[in-house]
Order: structure tokens, then C-alpha cells, then sequence
């Protein structure tokens, strides 16, 4: 793979992402205990019976699930994926002893500290096409075997990985790592979506000319017509479908309101939009 521009940019912000995701666990997480997900999770668990550097553990787990894996995801993939075990692992060794520089006493705010932290360290890391390695790999390989929903999986480690925190902590400690770990999805989730999440527009009204001209005059956006029949009049009609971002929408009722005040708009959230005009999914 040759080395371009775009590559470099995606390293360097898989070892911000790293860094981030590391002073999470060993400010916040470490210090009482919690758990995270994943190999780092594992890792962690480690780390507390042994007190062996969680980064050193997530190598030694990731290695074995690299090589079986290999064959089962894609090369580009599995290239970043490598560089994002790289560097998680040195940077949770570098951070390491960074609980000393700063000690949150509360252990809820710790908690939601950390799934902040880790959350967006991670989503940073998912978002340029990488992973941390580990249990994605496994999830991909899973998936293509057996046909489960990464989400399914991860979730099924993951709650292996909490149980796992009862025996060495307690239920209280389990109950602070799945805060922790419910804040990191929810951040993860709007890094690799955006804050800006897109919306899917129907528009039902006897001016379908008038409007559509307006949302590409004024909004610029695409517009297509999708043909209905109304089931009491039998009138056939042209449903208006667009997508447009949370900004523009209230600017688009405004224009559908100005033109036909009894037009019906149905606005619905989009899981994920590709395509001209739209930035495309990490994944």
C-alpha cells in the first residue's frame, strides 16, 4: 500500500484516538477498578490479578486473534486495525501511571469520565477505518461464519467481560462498568455519525411542483418523486423524498409552509446516508 497524504492523516489521528481512549482507562476506569470492553477489557482484568501493564496484555491477546484472523478481513482493515493495537497498546503502557497525576474520588463521575474518554478515543479510531484490533476481529469473523450482528457480538463478549468484573470487584463495580460502557457507545455512536444526523423528508401536498423547486433553489438539495394514490379519494399524487440535515430542516418547513400551510411532512431519522452531497460511513 503505497503511502499517501490521506494514510499519514489516518495514523496520526489512530494514535490520538489511542492516546485519548488510554488516559480514559488509566485516569478514570483504573484507579476503581471498572472494566472496559473488548481486549482491553480482558486486558484490564489482567492487569488487576497480575499487575502486569494492560498494554503488554492487549499485545499478547491480540497477536493470536490477528493470525487466525487474517484471512477473514480485509486488507486495508486489517493493515490500520494492526496500527490500532500498536499504538493502543503502547499508549496504555505510556499512560500508564497517569491516575498519579490526577484522582476523581467519585466513582459514577469516574465512570461517566471514562466512557467519555474511551468513547471517543475509539470513535476517532473507528471513524478513520480502523479498529483496536482484538474482538472486532473476532466479531468479523464471527459474523461471516455464522451470519450474528457484530453489535450481537460484542455485546455477548462484553457482558462475559462485566460478569468476569463481579468475581474480581463486586456488583457495584459492575454496575459502574456498564455506565461506563453504555457512555462510551452512546459517544462512539455520535463520532462515527456526527452530531449533525441526517433526515429522511416526505412531503405530501397538492403544490409537489412548487415545493420541490424550492428545496433545490434555496437548500440545494436533491429532490425525488415517489407516486401514491390517496386511499379515501383515489387522487393520485406526488410524494415528495429528500434527505436533509437537522439544519436545513426547519428552514425546509418554513419553505413548505409558506407554499402550502396543509401539506403533511413526515421526517424520520436515517441510519445511514451515502452517496453525492453526504460524507461516507467509516464503515
Amino acid at each position: 500500500m503505497l503511502i499517501k497524504k490521506e494514510n499519514l492523516l489516518r495514523v496520526a489521528m489512530i494514535v490520538v484516538g489511542s492516546l485519548i481512549y488510554s488516559i480514559g482507562v488509566n485516569i478514570f476506569i483504573i484507579p476503581h477498578k471498572f472494566l472496559s470492553g473488548g481486549v482491553a477489557g480482558i486486558a484490564i482484568i489482567l492487569q488487576y490479578l497480575t499487575t502486569m501493564s494492560s498494554g503488554y496484555s492487549v499485545i499478547l491477546i491480540n497477536i493470536p486473534i490477528f493470525l487466525i484472523g487474517i484471512r477473514a478481513i480485509d486488507k486495508e482493515f486489517g493493515i490500520f486495525s494492526f496500527i490500532g493495537m500498536a499504538a493502543m497498546s503502547l499508549s496504555l503502557i505510556f499512560t500508564r501511571n497517569f491516575h498519579n497525576l490526577y484522582y476523581m474520588a467519585d466513582p459514577l463521575l469516574s465512570a461517566l469520565c471514562g466512557g467519555i474518554l474511551t468513547g471517543l478515543g475509539a470513535g476517532i479510531i473507528f471513524k478513520n477505518r480502523a479498529s483496536q484490533g482484538g474482538t472486532d476481529i473476532i466479531a468479523v469473523v464471527v459474523k461471516k461464519k455464522y451470519g450474528m450482528s457484530i453489535g450481537r457480538i460484542a455485546f455477548m463478549i462484553n457482558v462475559v467481560i462485566v460478569t468476569m468484573g463481579v468475581f474480581i470487584g463486586s456488583l457495584e463495580t459492575a454496575i459502574y462498568t456498564l455506565i461506563s460502557m453504555y457512555m462510551s457507545t452512546a459517544v462512539i455512536d455520535k463520532i462515527i455519525q456526527g452530531f449533525d444526523k441526517e433526515k429522511v423528508v416526505l412531503v405530501v401536498t397538492q403544490n409537489s411542483d412548487k415545493i420541490k423547486q424550492v428545496i433545490l433553489d434555496k437548500l440545494g438539495r436533491g429532490v425525488t418523486y415517489l407516486y401514491g394514490e390517496g386511499a379515501y379519494t383515489g387522487d393520485k399524487k406526488k410524494v415528495i423524498y429528500c434527505i436533509l440535515t437537522p439544519k436545513e430542516i426547519e428552514q425546509a418547513k418554513n419553505l413548505i409552509e409558506d407554499i402550502d400551510s396543509s401539506a403533511v411532512v413526515s421526517i424520520m431519522d436515517t441510519a445511514e446516508v451515502k452517496g453525492k452531497g453526504f460524507k461516507a460511513a467509516a464503515f
